[in-house]
């Protein structure tokens, strides 16, 4: 039975759809009105308020706090500064993704770790021996997410003791609201401006009540679960369980991603000390991936011509999807299954359907694939262009 997260007293009120998800053990709405309309175009053109609370969280503190998070991580720690934020994947030995999040620098030696997935278990194991703790915070902290190109001029208006148009993106800053202290982070898994707020679950309802109080005149709205889904695929970032399986979970070695076949080699330190998986990960990435992350994007007319000949209007729109769909060679009928479209969805802002996924190395620099579309039961194709992601990318966000 999912429980409420610090904020529940204040979006359960707001919820009018009752449409409700379970995140991690909590209650998170899935959509405060009866459609995510106007929730999706606050964050793209105003704010929208999310509250990120059932994410792990996880304080490592101790002389040897760098070496183990940087025995954990695929990323070079040490080069992490105190007041920096950075994301990073970490592996098992044989560099397969277990999970992805955030590592903010609180101090020299202390640390704050986010996951999508319980991590406690491993950090420990992990840093048996060392001198370090790992505290699971999960419960002490709320976190709220402020998004979109309107949610500096909130967030300035209501906090004291920083200036954000002076704090760069993916770097954190310790304030005040209303004197309740909080750490907040230029970060956000919208692919927009924004920002994340890290407090006291005790302050949880005050802190949304005066950004809300705010915030309106800025139009800033509670988003809930299913705009954030498509924001977070415009962008072209990951959610575990759909765009990977965690190598924890899965049932057989094919289903396991390493941090070159999702698009995150980037992160994958080429030197520094030892880190959990690097072994493999040195040799995968000069022997190759057996496969490419991709973004796809749909061929409008050809998906609206499917629908038509069956007298239908393309009937794509709406929430995102996160069932994989096959994705094909073009022009081959018959030809096997080359990869697969793991998220997608129709962009509100692009006026296209697009979608992530990967795809077999070998064939990856062929612009043009086949999508399957399932349309009154029949499964069909539809050409579709690999491009390059994020989809959408306003200037702002790093601004």
């Amino acid at each position: 039975m999912p429980v409420p997260t610090p904020f529940y007293s204040r979006t359960r009120p707001l919820c009018e759809s009752h449409d409700w998800r379970d995140w991690s053990g909590y209650l998170a709405a899935s959509v405060y009105e009866h459609s995510h309309e106007r929730e999706y175009y606050a964050i793209r053109n105003a704010a929208g308020l999310i509250d990120i609370s059932p994410l792990f969280k996880y304080e490592i503190q101790g002389p040897a706090a760098e070496r183990l998070v940087d025995r954990i991580m695929t990323r070079d720690i040490t080069r992490c500064k105190v007041g920096q934020v950075i994301y990073s994947p970490w592996c098992d030995e044989d560099g397969k993704m277990i999970d992805d999040g955030t590592i903010a620098r609180l101090g020299a030696n202390h640390f704050r770790v986010t996951a999508a997935d319980p991590s406690l278990r491993w950090f420990q194991d992990v840093g048996y021996g060392l001198q370090v703790e790992v505290r699971d915070v999960s419960g002490d902290l709320a976190a709220l997410a402020l998004q979109g190109p309107r949610s500096r001029e909130i967030l300035q208006a209501v906090v004291a003791g920083i200036k954000l148009d002076k704090l760069r993106y993916f770097r954190l800053a310790e304030g005040t609201i209303d004197g309740r202290p909080l750490t907040i982070t230029r970060t956000g898994y919208t692919g927009d401006l924004g920002y994340e707020l890290w407090l006291a679950a005790a302050d949880a309802g005050a802190v949304w009540d005066r950004l809300l109080e705010v915030g309106r005149g800025y139009g800033l709205l509670p988003a809930g679960m299913i705009p954030l889904d498509i924001a977070r695929i415009e962008a072209g970032l990951l959610l575990i369980d759909v765009d990977y399986i965690s190598a924890h979970k899965a049932v057989i070695p094919a289903q396991k991603s390493s941090p070159f076949e999702v698009g995150l080699g980037w992160a994958v330190a080429r030197d520094g000390a030892p880190f959990i998986g690097q072994a493999a990960l040195r040799r995968e990435r000069e022997n190759g991936s057996p496969w490419t992350f991709i973004g796809v994007q749909a061929e409008w007319l050809a998906l609206q011509r499917l629908f038509a000949a069956e007298d239908l209007p393309p009937a794509v729109a709406g929430r995102a999807k996160r069932e994989a769909v096959p994705l094909y060679q073009y022009g081959r009928a018959g030809q096997k299954q080359i990869g697969q479209v793991t998220s997608h969805t129709f962009s509100p802002m692009l006026k296209e359907y697009v979608g992530i996924g990967i795809i077999r190395s070998e064939v990856a620099r062929e612009p043009l694939v086949e999508m399957e579309f399932t349309v009154e039961y029949s499964r069909e194709r539809v050409p579709a262009r690999l491009v390059q992601t994020p989809f959408y990318a306003p200037p702002w966000k790093r601004e």
